[in-house]
Parts: structure tokens; C-alpha cells; sequence
């Protein structure tokens, strides 16, 4: 590994496993102090240098926790907002409360964060805030309709933070992954989603899911000065999911 963010200080929620874990060791290696934020305890063998734990849809846990990261690692250059819940369930079929779980986590939850370390970031002219959205912030996808619609509005939320704030100097992107082999998506290998899972990972172009690393490593770029110039994009990590699709799979004829 090099040393892209030697010197910088990051905070990663969602830091506990999967897409935010990833995002903490690779930053890390890069040279950064980074700040684990999530519901869980610190796993062993963090990478983090403090970890703070913290319910994202909890607005005065949220700025209690920022204020206290702060005033640790002295200042913020990278925010990664990975936290982040599944849902299934058709608009007609879809319980408030679950509605609620899900938009308060991932959106609300994005947006809480986002605000108390983007006005830090703003005063100091500098820094970069990378969202997780996915691909179907991109597209619909059935019985996802919770999960579709925090995602769509991490994807906007970016884009309005990026009209807002790009003239501070804080850049803010985020990333579309695909299926990405994480503890949230190991219900796919049950055999009742046997069907699911296979077609999804057919619909990826690269004919794989992804790891958390991939998405690491997108994440990097885009908080590093190698993205000095993206400023309110939507970078898929998909395989290829959204380019299109085949009329014919390899191997197979007319």
C-alpha cells in the first residue's frame, strides 16, 4: 500500500464490517487516522484509532460523537458515510416502522453525519465526503422499495451538498456498488434465494459479486487528491451491472 492519505484524519460509520470495515483498514494502510463510527462494538483487529458508538439516526448522539472526534485527531480531511441497512418489502406490503428503519438509517442517518462534519470541513476549506449509495439508488428493483428509495436519496443528497459546498472546498461524491459480498447480503446464499442471488450475479457483466475491497478501493480515490477535480458524482462499482445487458450469455447460441 502507499501513502495517499499520509497525514489526513478520517471517519468511516458503518466502520463495524462489510464496505465500511474495508474502508477503515485501506484508509488506514494509506496512512490515516481513522475514526470507526457504528451500533457495534469495535470488531478486534480494527484498524481504527478511536471508535465512538453511535445509533447514525440519533441526531445529539451524532454531534456529541463529531465533536468528541474532532477534538481527538484535532480535525476531519475524509468522511465515508457507510452505514447502512437491507429491507425487503413491495410499497403495498411495507410496515411504517420498517420504513422508517430503513430511511432513518441510510438517509437520515447520512444526512445527520454529513451535516455536523461537513460544517467543520467548510470552516477549514477542505475536505472530502464520500456517500454510499448503490445501484439502486440508480434503478428499481422489486420488493426493495425502502432500500431503493434511501439509496435515490443518498444519490440526490450528494448532488446537493456537492451545489452547496463545492465553493468551500469540500468535495462530495458517492459510490454506487453492486452486489458486494458483505454480512448484509449473506441472506442471498440461503437456498430459498438460490434463484435471486444467481440472477443478480448474472446481471453483473463481470460475472461475480464484488468484495468489500473493490469498494475500498473506490473509496480511496475518491478521498484522495487523485480525485481532485470529481465533485458530485456517482461512480458505479458494478461490474458492469447498469451498462446493459446480453441478448446471449457466454457459451450459449441462437
Amino acid at each position: 500500500m502507499g501513502e495517499r492519505l499520509a497525514g489526513r484524519t478520517a471517519l468511516v460509520t458503518g466502520a463495524a464490517s462489510g464496505i465500511g470495515a474495508a474502508c477503515a483498514t485501506r484508509f488506514a494502510a494509506e496512512g490515516a487516522q481513522v475514526a470507526g463510527l457504528d451500533v457495534a462494538d469495535q470488531p478486534a483487529g480494527s484498524s481504527t484509532t478511536g471508535w465512538w458508538r453511535v445509533d447514525v439516526r440519533d441526531e445529539s448522539a451524532v454531534k456529541r460523537a463529531i465533536t468528541e472526534i474532532v477534538a481527538s485527531l484535532g480535525h476531519l480531511d475524509v468522511l465515508v458515510n457507510a452505514a447502512g441497512v437491507l429491507s425487503v418489502g413491495s410499497a403495498d406490503t411495507m410496515e411504517r416502522e420498517e420504513w422508517d428503519r430503513v430511511l432513518g438509517v441510510n438517509l437520515t442517518g447520512t444526512w445527520l453525519v454529513s451535516k455536523y462534519v461537513v460544517h467543520h470541513m467548510a470552516e477549514r476549506r477542505s475536505g472530502s465526503i464520500v456517500n454510499l449509495a448503490s445501484i439502486e439508488g440508480l434503478i428499481g428493483f422489486s420488493g426493495q422499495t425502502a432500500y431503493n428509495v434511501s439509496k435515490g436519496g443518498v444519490l440526490l443528497l450528494t448532488r446537493n451538498m456537492a451545489v452547496d459546498f463545492g465553493a468551500a472546498g469540500v468535495r462530495v461524491n458517492c459510490l454506487c456498488p453492486g452486489l458486494i459480498e458483505t454480512p448484509l447480503t449473506e441472506i442471498l446464499h440461503d437456498p430459498a434465494f438460490k434463484v435471486i442471488h444467481d440472477r443478480f450475479v448474472e446481471w453483473h457483466l463481470l460475472g461475480r459479486a464484488g468484495q468489500p475491497d473493490e469498494v475500498a478501493a473506490a473509496a480511496l480515490f475518491l478521498a484522495s487528491d487523485d480525485a481532485s477535480f470529481v465533485h458530485g458524482a456517482a461512480l458505479t462499482v458494478d461490474g458492469g451491472l447498469t451498462a446493459g445487458r446480453r441478448f446471449l450469455n457466454p457459451g450459449e447460441e441462437l
